[in-house]
């Protein structure tokens, strides 16, 4: 595990209206510091304290102009670069979007939010989630595997690959759809991601483009590691049985012609997930399980119920505490790193307890947890964006010109300070 100090950070409480519940920012601090330093994560105080309401969440103006001032602040009592904006909310808002659009894509400084709740209570596994999320923000690692990685117990670079596509409501007829791409940089810890979002046509679920986000990120990766992956794993989510050759005939063969360069050719490996399916596993015996009853995390079927030609198994990796727990089912649709059946399942499990914000396996394989948790944050820069209004010169204040403006990459494009961060999580 690796701890990131956090020395430059400002505190923003958006509860002095609130008359029942205001933010006791001294104890708040306190007990914040005094969890994250049991966790050997240095906390120092806040550069900035300031003490607001809700209405800033009005509008991207205000809270344009609220973030500038406290950067503005911090630097000058000379304090260097804020690293973090910790803000403490009165109750959930709409306007989160615009703290996040403005943060990351104009200002370019972390932002950490929690709920006044949460803040004044103290709880210490709620101030531990809260420093899990900063520490990974700052770029620390919260959990790190043993040993190495089941396929790739040799010293080649490996990059992990998540891709999802999140799409308007049902009802919506006209929002642009968000691929985000997402990819790991630290090997062979492989547990720091980087994102990248991209608009495209409404409802499209194809990546239209994969190639280029891709190639972004094996360059991103050799910028950090002065080397490119030599093996790269993919990880889609979000597509039927009916578009896995879409994703072999298009998305694949579009990541090849762009990362391909003269000698450089790395091994690819592309796997599937779906979630959204009826399958479930019972205990033989009931005794073999814990108290919820499920399957133990690590269970995995691939006879009787799989395709009886194709690779794919399901995988039940997370503990189930309430309800019947639901595997997820992975389809490996093409593979040079020629995995056999238990590797490949097992470097899906173990890549499972590497998930930045939980102490515990998850029920998805990290890299498409991160690209559905990006592409999520991409929805809400879209939301952003349809609020925005271009200057006349520029096109015209109709529905048709916001959709236009949605489509418009340089409205998605994060800040160089942001960038290559998991400011996601």
């Amino acid at each position: 595990m690796e701890d990131m100090p956090l020395d430059r950070w400002a505190l923003i409480g958006f509860t002095a209206n609130d008359r029942y519940n205001k933010l006791n920012p001294n104890s708040f601090i306190r007990n914040l510091r005094a969890r994250c330093y049991n966790r050997a994560i240095r906390v120092e105080e806040p550069v900035v304290r300031r003490f607001t309401n809700m209405n800033e969440f009005s509008s991207i103006a205000a809270i344009q102009k609220l973030l500038h001032k406290v950067v503005e602040e911090a630097s000058q009592k000379r304090k260097g670069q804020l690293q973090l904006i910790l803000c403490v909310m009165s109750a959930r808002d709409d306007g989160y979007k615009y703290l996040k659009w403005v943060s990351e894509t104009q200002i370019g400084v972390l932002t950490q939010c929690c709920l006044v709740g949460t803040a004044n209570k103290g709880k210490d596994q709620d101030l531990a989630n809260i420093g899990l999320k900063i520490n990974c923000k700052l770029g620390g690692s919260n959990v790190e595997l043993n040993g190495p990685l089941p396929g790739f117990e040799g010293d080649e670079h490996v990059m992990f690959v998540g891709a999802d596509v999140n799409h308007p409501e049902a009802f919506n007829a006209s929002c642009p759809s968000i691929a985000a791409v997402v990819a790991s940089v630290n090997w062979p810890v492989a547990n720091r991601y980087v994102a990248r979002i991209c608009p495209q046509e409404h409802r499209k679920e194809k990546i239209v483009n994969f190639g280029a986000m891709c190639l972004d990120l094996v360059n991103t990766y050799a910028k950090l590691n002065k080397v490119k992956p030599k093996k790269i794993v993919v990880f889609r989510d979000g597509v039927s049985e009916g578009q896995f050759d879409m994703v072999l005939n298009e998305e694949l063969l579009d990541l090849k012609n762009a990362i391909y360069e003269g000698n450089y050719r790395p091994m690819i490996t592309l796997v599937v997930a779906q979630k959204w399916h009826q399958t479930r596993l019972f205990l033989e015996n009931e005794r073999d399980g814990g108290a919820s009853g499920n399957v133990p995390p690590g269970t995995v079927v691939d006879t009787t119920i799989v395709h009886h030609l194709e690779f794919d198994f399901y995988l039940c990796s997370h503990y189930g505490n309430i309800g019947t727990s639901k595997p997820t089912h992975y389809y490996c649709l093409f593979d040079e790193n020629k995995f056999t059946s238990d590797k490949l399942q097992k470097l899906v499990y173990n890549l499972c307890y590497t998930f930045a914000r939980c102490t515990k396996p998850v029920s998805l394989v990290p890299p498409m947890f991160y690209a559905d948790l990006v592409a999520y944050r991409g929805r809400k820069y879209q939301e952003v964006v349809m609020e925005f209004q271009p200057p006349p010169s520029v096109a015209s204040s109709s529905s048709s010109s916001s959709s236009a403006a949605s489509l418009n990459e340089r409205f998605y494009a994060l800040h160089p300070d942001v960038k290559d961060t998991m400011f996601f999580i």
